[in-house]
């Protein structure tokens, strides 16, 4: 359970992202939030029901985007 003053988001809550982190570990590429969410360094997560939610990736701009 959560210590936090304020307490950190639920795991199922719109802003569990925001979860204080209480285990880093950048060399294997994850982090573990207080509420069990495990987010890993490409922006997946790995949720306590065992859900996945897919990384977030921004597309690059193409070419044509460029030169405008």
């Amino acid at each position: 359970m959560c210590s936090h003053t304020p307490r950190c988001p639920a795991s199922d809550a719109s802003d569990a992202g925001a979860a204080q982190p209480i285990s880093i570990h950048f060399e294997q590429g994850w982090v573990l939030l207080c509420n069990d969410i495990v987010v890993f360094e490409d922006t997946g997560q790995l949720r306590p029901d065992l859900m996945v939610v897919p990384p977030r990736r921004v597309a690059a701009p193409s070419q044509t985007e460029k030169a405008a």
